[in-house]
């Protein structure tokens, strides 16, 4: 064997191209030949990173999942000459990428802010039609039925505020998304 890429014996997450709308199955095909090849101990994780978004539309609660590197699969892996042909020779992989037929992995710092980034997509991002002065009442919760126009609203959260009357007194209620319609 050629001893291409030496024999580092380090985890590094590197970057392979797919054919666009194979990344699933380039998953799939790359899971199933560590597999049967025996490569467990060289081919660790194959991840494509997803994002999911909670879009409130007039009520209606709708779901997307949009990859994030579009054409784009992460392996973690040791390489050397067997992974990367392993890799390389999966059905629907275009590439790695690097220079020519030298992968370059990511940096420790790319990884984990990839790696964070999924983590995050588990819980998923909400976009909501809803800006202060909208009108809102809770659907759920102690407070169901009431109603007072929004305040604010925070993204990063998902959380809203609004204005309600509580004991005779205006009263700032902060809610989920989902716990709140528009009206």
């Amino acid at each position: 064997m050629s001893e291409l890429f030496g024999n580092t014996q380090e985890r590094r997450w590197y970057i392979v191209q797919a054919y666009s709308g194979y990344e699933n199955k380039v998953k799939a095909n790359l899971e199933q030949r560590i597999a049967t090849m025996g490569m467990e101990d060289r081919i660790f994780r194959v991840l494509i990173p997803i994002e999911e978004k909670v879009t409130i539309k007039e009520g209606k609660t709708k779901r997307t999942r949009k990859k994030v590197f579009p054409t784009y699969v992460l392996v973690e892996m040791i390489l050397d000459d067997q992974s990367w042909y392993v890799v390389r020779h999966t059905p629907g992989v275009t590439g790695f990428v690097g220079s020519g037929n030298h992968p370059i992995p990511l940096s420790p710092k790319e990884a984990d802010d990839i790696l964070n980034k999924v983590e995050k997509a588990e819980k998923p991002k909400v976009e909501v039609d809803l800006k202060p002065g909208d009108m809102v009442q809770m659907k759920s919760g102690a407070f169901t039925g009431r109603s007072g126009p929004v305040v604010d609203v925070d993204v990063d959260k998902a959380k809203i505020k609004f204005r309600t009357m509580v004991f005779g007194r205006e009263t700032d209620v902060e809610a989920d998304y989902l716990d709140l319609e528009k009206i």
